[in-house]
């Protein structure tokens, strides 16, 4: 697909098929990375904006919701990526809106602590933007829009974007463009059996 058909074809709504598993850049007490177990539910809609909305578990079975994760932004191409014919360079900007929700006492009491100035109480449930505003826990700074280097790839109906690096490093330059895929959205509403 060129770069038009890609978009044609994004547009609409797509899921994880299950839990997913990525690299963190956190690291255990014997410094392997910890695992980041998590799902997503993407939309795309013309004009080139999305929706993120990724819910990230304690467990790789997601039966331990820890934060829901809203992002809402616009993308960026930039040519062809080279992992597969009709992969695109693609860089998402949060642009619009970036919130979090803990789902989980332990998450919300450890919001309350590092991340306390500039943002009321953290509570169960209790979903706050962190939009243009210094978050430690994610690495935000203030005044600087979140933005990710990855890929979009289509085929057989499924969403690939970039795997993680095995190293936990994230997509925040070029030179940490993702060279591999990752586990594919599905379509929502659409029966893969």
């Amino acid at each position: 697909m060129n770069l038009d058909q890609t978009k044609q074809a994004l547009v609409g709504e797509w899921s994880s098929l299950a839990p997913e598993i990525r690299p963190s850049a956190a690291k255990n007490p014997d410094g392997t990375l910890k695992p980041f177990y998590l799902k997503r539910d993407f939309k795309y809609e013309a004009g080139d904006r999305f929706e993120l909305t990724v819910v990230n578990s304690a467990d790789p079975y997601g039966k331990v919701p820890l934060a829901r994760i809203g992002i809402k932004g616009h993308m960026v191409w930039s040519g062809d990526h080279p992992i597969a014919a009709g992969a695109q360079k693609v860089d998402f900007v949060a642009d619009e809106a970036y919130e979090v929700t803990p789902l989980i006492q332990g998450f919300t009491d450890l919001l309350n602590q590092v991340a306390s100035k500039g943002y009321a109480h953290w509570e169960v449930g209790g979903t706050q933007g962190i939009f243009g505003k210094s978050f430690v826990p994610f690495g935000l700074a203030e005044g600087k829009n979140f933005m990710e280097y990855d890929l979009v790839y289509i085929s057989h109906d499924l969403l690939f974007w970039g795997a993680r690096n095995i190293d936990g490093r994230g997509f925040d330059t070029e030179a940490n463009r993702p060279t591999n895929l990752q586990i594919p959205l599905a379509r929502k509403g659409k029966d893969l059996r």
